[in-house]
């Protein structure tokens, strides 16, 4: 969702801020939420969604060897938290196009 002065940040600049914090050792949950808290502080939007799919490579690699097992963790904040809007905004993170 726009800021309330309307601006929206472009693709490259999100990517970015993933990068910052996921070069870190860091657990999922964790990214997760300094993701989506570093747009809050830096961009004030009136809401943000942020949605992590991954492979972990433990699961892969070690122990239970299950390639290809992925873990979907998401952070919801401001105007997104509205149950109708959070489900719109997830069938479109979601859908298949």
């Amino acid at each position: 969702i726009p800021g309330a002065d309307g601006k929206v940040t472009g693709l490259s600049k999100l990517a970015r801020v993933l990068e910052v914090y996921a070069r870190r050792p860091q657990v999922q949950e964790r990214l997760t939420t300094q993701v989506v808290e570093a747009l809050e502080e830096h961009l004030n939007p009136r809401g943000a969604i942020v949605v992590i799919e991954a492979e972990h490579m433990c699961m892969s690699m070690r122990g239970v060897r299950k390639p290809g097992a992925k873990t979907v963790t998401s952070a919801v904040r401001g105007q997104l938290k509205n149950a109708a809007t959070r489900a719109e905004a997830m069938s479109l993170i979601f859908s298949k196009h």
